[in-house]
C-alpha cells in the first residue's frame, strides 16, 4: 500500500516518468494473467539460480528493519554494546547514520521495507537499492578480500555457491553502520554470512548470521524472507532526511 501511495503521488508530479507497470520479461503467468509467484525458480545460463528481480520485505513490513532480532532470536550483547544499544533505544535512534542522509549498510538493507533490484552475471551479483539511490557488489568471481582494506559502508563481499545457495561472506564494514535502525552495534570484528536461496519464482530466503566476538558473547542467526514485486522496477528516491534532524531530540 505504501509503494501504491508513493507510486501515485509521484505520478501525480510526473506522469510517465517512471516504469511503474511494465511487464517483468519471462514472468510465469497464470490464465488470467496475473504473476504466478510460486512458479519454479528460474535459472541462468550458467545453471546457477538465477536471483535477477526487483524484490522487497513482503507486504513493504518494516518489522526486521526496526528489530534484526524481532522473531525472538536471543541476542547476547557484551556490555559495551549492551549500554550503547540501549541508549540508543532510549532517544529513539537520534543519531542513527540515515538521520544524516548517510545509507543503510548489508543488514538493515537486507531487512529493509523499500525495493532492491538484484542484477546477476557470472562473476559479480550487483545490488541496487532504491533507498538512497546506491548500490552494493557481491563477487562470485573466486577473489579472496583484500589485504589492505579502508573500513567501507558495504564491507567487502564474496560469495561462492554451495548447491543452490549462494553464500556471502562481508568484513571490512564501517562501525558508523548500525545493524538495524533500533541500534544494535557491531565493532570492526563483524563478519556478516548470508545465505541466500531461491525456492520458487517470487521468493527468495535470506539466512543472515551476525559473528561479531567483541560484541556479543556468540554468533546470532535470522531469517528475512524478500518477495518479489513483479511488474515494475525502481523509483527515483533521493535522501533529505538531515532536514528532520534538528527536531529529533530523542527521549
Amino acid at each position: 500500500m505504501k509503494r501504491v501511495l508513493t507510486a501515485y503521488f509521484l505520478l501525480l508530479a510526473s506522469l510517465g516518468a517512471q516504469w511503474l507497470n511494465h511487464p517483468t520479461p519471462g514472468m510465469p503467468r497464470t490464465p488470467d494473467g496475473k504473476p504466478n509467484l510460486t512458479a519454479p525458480a528460474p535459472r541462468a545460463l550458467d545453471g546457477k539460480p538465477d536471483f535477477n528481480g526487483v524484490w522487497s520485505a513482503p507486504g513493504y513490513s518494516t518489522k526486521y528493519l526496526e528489530n534484526l532480532a524481532a522473531d525472538g532470536v536471543e541476542v547476547r550483547m557484551l556490555p559495551w554494546a549492551a549500554a550503547i544499544y540501549k541508549e540508543r533505544q532510549e532517544n529513539f535512534g537520534r543519531d542513527r547514520p540515515s538521520t544524516s542522509c548517510l545509507p543503510h549498510s548489508v543488514t538493515d538493507f537486507d531487512a529493509h521495507h523499500m525495493p532492491r533490484k538484484v542484477i546477476q552475471t557470472p562473476g559479480v551479483l550487483v545490488i541496487l537499492y532504491e533507498s538512497y539511490h546506491t548500490f552494493r557488489q557481491i563477487f562470485t568471481d573466486g577473489r579472496s578480500f583484500p589485504k589492505d582494506r579502508e573500513p567501507a559502508w558495504f564491507g567487502y563481499s564474496v560469495g561462492k555457491w554451495e548447491g543452490d545457495t549462494l553464500v556471502v561472506d562481508t568484513v571490512g564494514l564501517n562501525e558508523k553502520t548500525w545493524l538495524d535502525d533500533g541500534g544494535h552495534p557491531h565493532s570492526d570484528a563483524l563478519h556478516v554470512i548470508e545465505r541466500f536461496r531461491r525456492p520458487d519464482f517470487g521468493h527468495m530466503e535470506v539466512e543472515l548470521t551476525i559473528d561479531d566476538p567483541k560484541a556479543y558473547a556468540r554468533p546470532w542467526t535470522v531469517k528475512l524472507p524478500w518477495a518479489l514485486v513483479p511488474d515494475t522496477d525502481l523509483l527515483d528516491w533521493v535522501c533529505e532526511n538531515e532536514k528532520d534532524r534538528p527536531h529529533m531530540v530523542g527521549k
